[in-house]
């Protein structure tokens, strides 16, 4: 309505047909917040560079953490892995897209989220089950659910053909973070972008100790970590359906990681090394008739080095490993309407990985990965209904031994929304999916003198729920609620059991979970009030997940290890015209770190409390942003994996400049 307004403010009286008659229209002013998209055939959850400064983010994991349903392990301090598990399913049951293609670790399955930088990353969605969109590739729809992280695009003008934008991050530990983005647009259809950064810091954080009973705060040893990327992207746009892009990505990491404080041990000398290389490019085509087209290619390649020299009796005095990993991905997938709400689809994904190594007796493996699936979406009437059916195709090769044998499965999914006349707000959603999820290199091969005897996973999940939305004229811009309550079921889980040896573990499927959730989402956005404006969001999560392997068993009917039964976060911000002030608040409950829910094994419930201020200026008539990040702002002493303290209370400072 308010366009027909504006439109008729503009236009001049002639264009219409009553020429003999003039009205003035009184001004109207407009004033409306962005408004989440929550309204999805399945759950979804979305954060914009806009707020990772909000939520005081430095990391991919920080700035997901705040997600219902979302379970981060971090290992503590600036260089610590990072994973995160979505509905208490396991990070090998999260796929990591990075620009609409898969990332992959056939190594060890899971992907380290500490390793993105969010200086280039422009929004980050996390899809339950999976993206909407049925014109996909084939590994969308692999997996129980998608991590996609999409990067900036230059948005540019003839008048302003480039973009330079300079910052720097410096902080506690000794952080110092300077990065750099260029924007060029070089025709009306081509354009580039091109960015870098470098991450140096000690790492070195103080913690309490309480081993020995002991008031006094020890520090964090070998948490350094130094950092070096760069990547570039080429864009063809002609249109929003018919453009392409090319991407390279560099990546140099040289880390310590911190050991687990055990009282009377010395800290470790264990460091990891990666130089990772990934070119890929992305093609998409949608004709006047409907048909559309989606071709993606990826070739990268990883090394990785792991060192230890401390405490080793062996006749180096050290440990060396060395892993180079290398994978070609190939996908294709077409889309077609045969009705005006009838769309049908094909994805057809080939993946070719293999892992060196000069571990003792390794095997060398190459996996090929067949990835194959059918998919329609269709309207009727109120009702949205999505099916597909997924063929996963796996096969082994190895140069010395015997392969694994070749595994195939067939894996459907039902989606069903509906959106009742009476409130058109509303939106209430179901669905039914199974997965399955091969071991990786390591669990099948890994110091194994034989391809251990493992089945795949097979997981299903059952979701229910309704999402609505509500813009007001009152006090509220807006105010979004999302409701959903899941079940999902995992069969012959692997998991890893410990032998004498730490390097070699033992890896069996004797797991079976079975997990009852629910995830509840507000958000809400408050009317400019002489020039202030405020936000107001909580994500609950509830997730019962109980380890149903054998009745014989002392944990069964337990709650799984490193899940808290209650989450909670909240966040809150004010904003007055170029001034922004926002805090942010994460509670769990107690968690185990092992099987057994017993005292011994109880991990405390914590709380953590984050604040942070953000200035937008000029400098020299150029727009500049400094941001201040306070984390951590009780300094609370808390540990999410056992014996891997969190660091109290920590500053960043950031300044940006834009050219």
């Amino acid at each position: 309505m308010a366009l027909f307004v504006l439109f008729g403010l503009i236009c001049p009286a002639k264009v219409f047909a009553q020429t003999d008659t003039a009205k003035k229209l009184k001004e109207v002013k407009i004033s409306s917040g962005a408004v989440p998209q929550i309204q999805t055939a399945t759950p979804s959850q979305s954060v914009t560079s806009a707020d990772f400064t909000k939520y005081s983010a430095f990391t991919v994991a920080d700035a997901i953490r705040n997600f219902a349903g979302v379970n981060i392990q971090d290992y503590g301090g600036i260089g610590g892995l990072q994973t995160v598990s979505v509905r208490s399913l396991g990070a090998d049951n999260v796929s990591v897209f990075y620009n609409d293609v898969a990332l992959n670790d056939t190594q060890n399955g899971e992907i380290d989220l500490s390793k993105f930088n969010l200086n280039n990353i422009a929004k980050i969605t996390l899809y339950n089950a999976q993206p909407p969109d049925i014109l996909q590739t084939a590994k969308a729809y692999a997996s129980a659910s998608v991590l996609s992280i999409e990067t900036v695009r230059p948005q540019l003008t003839a008048q302003k053909p480039f973009k330079i934008t300079a910052g720097i991050i410096g902080g506690s530990f000794g952080l110092v973070n300077p990065y750099l983005q260029w924007q060029q647009r070089i025709s009306k259809y081509w354009s580039f972008i091109a960015n870098g950064y470098d991450e140096n810091a000690n790492g070195r954080y103080k913690y309490k100790d309480v081993g020995d009973g002991a008031d006094t705060a020890a520090i964090r040893r070998n948490t350094d970590v130094h950092t070096r990327e760069a990547d570039g992207e080429l864009y063809w746009a002609k249109s929003d359906s018919n453009k392409f892009n090319l991407q390279f990505n560099y990546y140099n990491s040289n880390r310590g990681l911190p050991s687990a404080v055990i009282f009377g041990a010395a800290p470790t000398t264990q460091r990891l090394y990666n130089t990772d290389y990934i070119i890929q490019s992305g093609y998409k085509h949608i004709a006047d008739n409907s048909f559309q087209l989606l071709i993606n290619t990826k070739l990268s390649q990883s090394f990785e080095r792991y060192t230890d020299t401390g405490g080793v009796y062996n006749s180096s005095g050290m440990i060396e490993e060395n892993y180079k990993q290398r994978e070609f991905y190939q996908s294709a997938a077409v889309a077609y309407k045969i009705l005006p709400k009838w769309e049908v689809s094909y994805s057809s994904d080939f993946d070719i990985s293999s892992l060196q190594s000069d571990v003792y007796d390794y095997a060398f493996p190459t996996r090929f990965s067949f990835f194959n699936v059918l998919a329609t979406d269709l309207y009727l009437g109120k009702w949205r209904l999505q099916a597909n059916v997924l063929n996963t195709y796996i096969d082994d090769k190895v140069k010395t031994g015997t392969a694994a044998t070749s595994k195939s499965a067939y894996t459907p999914a039902f989606i069903a929304t509906y959106h009742p006349t009476a409130l058109p707000g509303l939106e209430l959603r179901a669905y039914y999916k199974s997965t399955f999820r091969n071991p990786t290199f390591s669990e099948q091969y890994y110091y194994a003198i034989s391809p251990r005897p493992l089945k795949p996973e097979y997981t299903s999940q059952y979701d229910l729920g309704a999402a609505y939305t509500k813009t007001t004229t009152g006090f509220l811009d807006y105010i979004t609620l999302s409701a959903d309550a899941y079940y999902n079921n995992i069969k012959n889980k692997i998991i890893y059991i410990p032998t004498r040896s730490p390097e070699t573990p033992s890896v069996v499927n004797l797991g079976k979970v079975d997990i009852r959730g629910l995830d509840v989402v507000i958000k809400s956005q408050f009317k400019t009030f002489y020039n202030w404006k405020g936000i107001l969001s909580a994500n609950y999560t509830y997730q019962n997940a109980l380890d149903i392997t054998n009745p014989a068993n002392s944990f069964y009917l337990e709650q799984i290890e490193y899940t808290p039964k209650n989450t909670l976060a909240l966040n809150a911000g004010l904003t007055h015209q170029h001034f922004g002030i926002y805090y942010n608040e994460i509670f769990a409950s107690h968690r185990y770190d092992e099987s057994d829910n017993v005292p011994q094994y109880e991990l405390p419930a914590y709380t953590v409390s984050d604040a942070s201020a953000v200035y937008n200026f000029k400098l020299s008539s150029l727009p500049a942003t400094a941001s201040l990040e306070v984390n951590n702002l009780f300094n609370k002493n808390y540990t999410i994996i056992y014996a891997y303290p969190m660091p109290g209370r920590s500053f960043r400072l950031n300044f940006q400049i834009t050219i």
